[in-house]
């Protein structure tokens, strides 16, 4: 099996997600200088130019590789898709559907292709079309969310497809990469621990609110309308999972959460905001620079997984 290293011409096996109205070229660009792969999030881009303005001030900051994640619910993606063919993207990530109405003008031009899925049938449907890789996205990440954990949803993808696996969903430090890696993917996607990065553009109260998280704080909001979304527990959650209980219209949930997300990033107002984060928010307990946090996964999952072998080999059960 490639290393994701090699597959991406990157130092660490990570790549960087792409977080909606959250990850812009310059943030990009840090990731990927800090030796994983940066992404540009065009989910919250209303405007198909304005992604062609990110990914240019990306590459004005970097020399390395770099991404873009397409929402495939956006309406502007079909003019996205081509953009990123003029503009010579190297990586792009997809979510939100399938994205074969693109994969092959995307390879014809050279481009690395890799979906988010959430479950095994959309892996088996994509992978014979020619992607890259598959990125396996467990409920436990922030934002929108399936229904299987990463530690199922990893080994099942794995054994239904003959490309290279990506694990994420709940990633967030050292011991998680050394498992994903244990199950037999070749590298990670992760989210919500960069979040709290000095580089990251979110208000600073954002990152205080994931700070001080613990392991219960996340619930997910929207199942009952179909769009399941991982978010900090806070008022604007709280009343959106009682009007669910209710049985309010789909448009009354949508007017509650209107801008929701600008609230928490621009604003950092963290009650009536939508604060996008995952299960591993409870291990986030400082901000540390992009660098720190991506050099510390790699290299203290290694030795994590090491020790492990090692516990492994001089156990009773391999004695026996």
């Amino acid at each position: 099996m490639k290393r994701l290293q090699e597959i991406l011409n990157i130092e660490l096996p990570i790549i960087q997600g792409g977080m909606a109205n959250i990850a812009n070229g310059e943030f990009a660009a840090a990731c990927s200088n800090a030796g994983a792969l940066g992404i540009i999030a065009a989910g919250g881009i209303k405007e198909a130019e304005d992604l062609r303005r990110e990914i240019r001030i990306c590459r004005s900051l970097t020399d390395k590789p770099f991404g873009v994640n397409l929402m495939l619910m956006n309406p502007c993606v079909p003019e996205m898709a081509k953009i990123i063919v003029e503009e010579k993207v190297p990586v792009v990530t997809t979510g939100a559907g399938s994205p074969a109405t693109y994969i092959k003008m995307w390879k014809d031009a050279g481009i690395k292709v890799f979906p988010v899925v959430a479950s095994t049938l959309l892996a088996k449907r994509l992978a014979p079309l020619g992607v890259d890789g598959i990125i396996a996205e467990g409920t436990e990440s922030g934002g929108h969310v399936g229904e299987m954990t990463t530690m199922s949803l990893i080994p099942q993808v794995i054994d239904v497809v003959d490309i290279p696996v990506i694990a994420a969903g709940g990633i967030a430090d050292s011991r998680q990469l050394a498992a994903a890696l244990s199950l037999g993917s070749c590298g990670v996607q992760v989210g919500t621990v960069l979040l709290a990065s000095k580089e990251c553009p979110i208000h600073e109260n954002y990152k205080m609110a994931l700070i001080k998280a613990k392991d219960s704080d996340t619930t997910v909001t929207g199942r009952s309308v179909g769009a399941p979304v991982r978010v900090l527990k806070n008022k604007m959650a709280r009343n959106y999972l009682i009007l669910e209980k209710q049985g309010v219209s789909i448009e009354e949930l949508e007017m509650l959460t209107l801008g929701s997300l600008k609230k928490a990033v621009i604003d950092g107002d963290v009650e009536n905001g939508s604060l996008m984060a995952g299960q591993s928010a409870g291990l986030i307990k400082e901000i540390r620079s992009v660098k720190e946090i991506l050099t510390s996964l790699y290299v203290d999952g290694l030795k994590d997984l090491e020790k492990t072998i090692n516990i492994w080999k001089t156990s009773i059960f391999i004695d026996a």
